[in-house]
């Protein structure tokens, strides 16, 4: 019995190939819920819940390509520290918001600011990297 277009709840461990837990509904005492293969899941997790049964568990190993996909060095832009508001008072190895063109705000990743110019990682920070996810099935709405 297919999941697809059905809203569903599941508990997940997420971890990388090193073992490194990097996410937990489990932790937060709530599960996650959204609607299977609608694309609001990484491709790979979709996939993992689509078939599954309520109350059934699962462990999935998810290559990057299926889940945040590779890194890009495109992504990564170097800008003049003259044309940010506040450049030299940014948080070097944390995560800021931009506004991006839709006026809606993105993540990035101030990787240095060096010689007077910030360069910016906008790859998502699991971004290269395979993953795996101990999955449950909690609930599936008709």
């Amino acid at each position: 019995m297919s999941n697809k277009g059905k809203k569903v709840k599941v508990h997940y461990t997420g971890t990388l190939d090193d073992g490194t837990k990097f996410d937990s509904s489990v932790d937060r005492g709530e599960p996650i819920e959204f609607v299977c293969m609608a694309g609001q899941m990484i491709p790979g997790f979709d996939a993992a819940v689509e078939d599954m049964a309520v109350g059934e568990k699962k462990t999935v190993h998810i290559p990057a390509a299926e889940a945040y996909g590779e890194r890009s060095d495109e992504m990564v832009q170097k800008v003049p520290v003259d044309q940010i508001p506040n450049g030299d008072q940014l948080p070097v190895g944390q995560t800021v918001y931009m506004m991006g063109p839709g006026g809606q705000p993105f993540p990035v990743f101030v990787e240095s600011i060096e010689d007077g110019i910030v360069t910016f990682d906008m790859n998502h920070e699991l971004a290269g990297k395979d993953l795996n996810f101990d999955i449950e099935l909690v609930e599936v709405e008709d």
